[in-house]
């Protein structure tokens, strides 16, 4: 059985009083011209059941800025633990690329079973527009990404949010549709150039980084509920919990799952930051692995279940930027129809860009 629904560039659908977003959102319409907005509120982006899965690549795009000829000091410090250090340190784009037409480069693998077809692809790229009195200039809604052994393309937004998340930083995430993009390259390691985000000390920090989710279909695989929301929600102080909710599932004995979030702004060692998932009316599980406490899920890291992602540059500490996968296997209760996923913070909070999940399911 295979169902699915996509909200590509579908403006606002409505602002949830209950912050409760349902998977079976299904209206579409045409893809607006890119904007800009105070933000978007978290709404489904696509949804599918199909013997399949979701899988995702991420990068950051800011890096502390050592002196030149400087292998140690406090910038080395800040790129693998630096708790609390990453805003007072300049930043400076990674560039990984031979071109020298790119100031900024990025790259990490993306990996699908032997066999896969790609369902639905789409890039998310975010981060800060002002640190300090700074001001990035450019385009932030055209980005350049080439596919293993490929060259760059540009990429448009379909959608772009602007949001002042702080009074020293102003914020964004711009996404697109790139499904034909990585249907046709496949697996393997894919980069993004020409990152927009500002670049100086700042109580704010420089933040920044992207996703790359991609949603594919395997017959050798189980049958299984995938969703993927997104939007540009800010956690704060006068909104310290949002809930969303995947329905329509039918969970079978040993079920598996797995959820990914993508956020920006999050710093560690707070102990400020949780994400819950529970599985119909059942006991809620606190979302965490060796990377991410419990406590403090928004913890600038890039990781698969706990292990370090594979990407160029790999610093542990992303400075401000998350795109994680958990494991939500413990959560899934034989016979629930719903996950309901419920983040909470203590100021100052953080920016919320994505959430995507996959969970067995009998039909």
């Amino acid at each position: 059985m295979r169902k699915s629904m996509d909200r590509t560039g579908r403006g606002v659908v409505c602002a949830l009083a209950s912050l409760a977003l349902s998977a079976a959102l299904s209206s579409a319409a045409a893809a607006p011209a890119p904007r800009k907005s105070a933000g978007i509120p978290f709404t489904e982006r696509y949804h599918v059941t199909q013997h399949g899965g979701i899988a995702r690549a991420a990068n950051s795009s800011a890096v502390c800025r050592a002196a030149a000829g400087r292998t140690g000091g406090p910038c080395a410090a800040a790129r693998q633990d630096g708790a609390r250090r990453m805003g007072h340190h300049g930043t400076a784009y990674p560039d990984v690329d031979s071109d020298a037409r790119t100031d900024s480069s990025s790259r990490a693998t993306l990996r699908l079973p032997a066999g896969s077809r790609v369902s639905y692809a789409r890039l998310y790229w975010g981060g800060t527009l002002r640190a300090g009195t700074r001001k990035a200039a450019g385009n932030n809604g055209r980005m350049l990404v080439a596919g293993p052994g490929g060259r760059y393309r540009t990429v448009r937004a379909d959608t772009v949010a602007g949001h002042r998340g702080r009074a020293a930083a102003d914020g964004f995430q711009a996404s697109a549709d790139v499904t034909g993009l990585v249907r046709r390259s496949g697996p393997g390691a894919y980069t993004v150039a020409r990152t927009k985000g500002a670049k100086s000390p700042s109580a704010a920090g420089g933040w920044g980084g992207w996703t790359l989710v991609a949603v594919y279909e395997n017959a050798k695989e189980p049958l299984r509920r995938i969703a993927l929301w997104d939007g540009f929600q800010q956690l704060a102080a006068d909104r310290r919990a949002f809930t969303v909710r995947l329905n329509g599932l039918h969970i079978p004995v040993n079920s598996q799952g797995r959820a990914g979030v993508v956020a920006y702004d999050g710093y560690r060692d707070r102990g400020n930051d949780a994400l819950t998932v529970r599985a119909g009316r059942h006991h809620p599980l606190k979302v965490h692995d060796s990377a991410n406490p419990a406590n403090d899920v928004m913890n600038s890291t890039i990781t698969d279940f706990g292990r370090p992602a594979a990407r160029r540059p790999a610093y542990r500490n992303t400075l401000g930027f998350d795109s994680d996968v958990f494991d939500i296997t413990p959560a899934l209760r034989s016979g629930a129809d719903r996950l309901t996923f419920r983040f909470t913070t203590r100021n100052p909070g953080y920016l919320l860009g994505a959430l995507f999940v996959q969970a067995d399911t009998r039909h």
